[in-house]
């Protein structure tokens, strides 16, 4: 078991999501300071100057005191980052298979012609077919 996982550890498809898993990460927490710092304010402004992370409703308050709210504009903010993020992606997708099928369709093109044969080679062939005239 501990050398088929060290197969697995060192194959390089585990070094490549590894960086992909860092790179998402990074990408990220961009996406989310792209909807929280830039995206969301102006649209809070448009609609009166609301600010979407504190928008909650309240249900109550905890034994403590502490009011117990549900952050629906948190949860707001969370959509239009998955939204962006599975939009990038999505594009992302979308080039690779474009260019995986370009790929495709030059490959399927017609073969290419065989080169023609060079004067030696067509002296030889005309020497090998003489040869065979005089066998036979």
């Amino acid at each position: 078991m501990l050398q088929e996982f060290k197969e697995f550890a060192v194959k390089g498809n585990v070094l490549d999501m590894a960086v992909g898993i860092i790179i998402g990460a990074a990408f990220g927490t961009v996406v989310q300071s792209l909807v929280n710092d830039v995206i969301m304010p102006p649209i809070g402004l448009l609609l009166g100057g609301v600010d979407f992370a504190e928008l909650a409703w309240i249900v109550g308050t905890s034994p403590e005191g502490d009011p117990v709210a549900v952050s629906y504009g948190l949860f707001i903010n969370s959509v239009i980052s998955f939204l962006i993020v599975a939009f990038a992606v999505f594009m992302i997708v979308r080039s690779f298979n474009r260019m995986k099928r370009e790929e495709e369709a030059s490959d399927a093109a017609e073969p290419e012609a065989p080169p023609e044969p060079s004067a030696e080679e067509k002296l030889l062939a005309e020497i090998r077919d003489l040869l065979s005239a005089q066998r036979g």
